[in-house]
């Protein structure tokens, strides 16, 4: 199979299913305070304390990927807990966050998520399948390029345009990476362009929003990587919104895998309110 569409013969809907199962399993035994703060004593890829329930999500998620390497697929995953694991192909990706918002799965905050990419080249422009799914609101999302995105497996109509305050701001402006440092450092420009601020503490969870019209522009204030948003910002995009990374030379142009992988994210449902968004990351 050639890599260009290696992947796409799969069943990547079914199998993000059966990991979002499986992690909501590992979840409901694992659902008291002390058990969800427990730490492995390893720092992941992504530089974080490792938890027990972020190492085992992620074996559930790695059992599936190795089923279907053994089927035949090639690919190179990219994980939040192990970085980059080679299964046979340095030019397809599985992008892989096996809890988005572990800070509040640990919690018991309700806001927190499994992400799921694959892409048939090097940078989110190439992402060509997406899945979230928010266990707060048992919600499940999913997008296929250039064939629309999913809500709970019925369509998302064409998102609507943003709403506005009577002075012209965004109506409800969605942040991450919402550190008081990284809020400081935004509050010019949010008090300017934003009418409403809400935090939910999941970058995936939050583009999400976006794509259904519940929100008006969702940005980070800090840098993510390519796991927290690689699924979501294609199910913004299928859903007709737009998304941008600011430090990448062109707005879907960040590399997925590697140093250079990490960007502010801002996404919306227009230009219009894109370019306004773009504004309030703190970078």
């Amino acid at each position: 199979m050639g890599s260009a569409s290696a992947l796409t013969g799969y069943g990547w809907l079914e199998l993000s299913a059966r990991c979002a199962a499986g992690l909501g399993d590992l979840l409901v035994q694992t659902a008291t305070r002390d058990q969800r703060v427990a730490e492995t004593g390893t720092i992941g890829a992504g530089g974080d304390h490792t938890l027990l329930i972020d190492q085992a999500a992620e074996e559930i998620v790695f059992r599936e990927l190795e089923s279907l390497h053994d089927q035949g697929a090639r690919f190179t995953a990219i994980s939040e807990e192990r970085g980059q694991v080679d299964f046979g192909d340095p030019d397809c990706f599985v992008v892989i966050d096996p809890i988005d918002g572990s800070l509040n799965a640990k919690r018991g905050l309700p806001a927190y998520s499994i992400s799921i990419a694959v892409s048939d080249g090097p940078t989110m422009a190439d992402v060509f399948f997406g899945f979230v799914h928010d266990f707060g609101s048992s919600e499940q999302w999913h997008a296929l390029r250039g064939e629309g995105a999913w809500l709970n497996g019925k369509m998302l109509p064409p998102v609507a345009p943003e709403r506005r305050s009577a002075d012209g701001r965004l109506e409800v402006v969605l942040v991450e990476g919402a550190s008081p440092f990284n809020l400081a450092a935004s509050s010019a420009a949010l008090i300017e362009g934003a009418h409403r601020v809400r935090a939910f503490g999941s970058m995936a969870i939050s583009c999400c929003q976006v794509a259904a019209g519940r929100a008006d522009a969702m940005a980070s204030l800090w840098s993510c990587r390519s796991v927290d948003v690689a699924a979501a910002q294609l199910v913004v995009r299928e859903a007709g919104g737009a998304v941008c990374f600011p430090a990448a030379p062109e707005p879907l142009s960040l590399p997925l895998a590697g140093s250079d992988g990490t960007s502010a994210v801002v996404a919306a449902p227009t230009a219009a309110a894109l370019a306004d968004a773009l504004a309030f990351p703190s970078l």
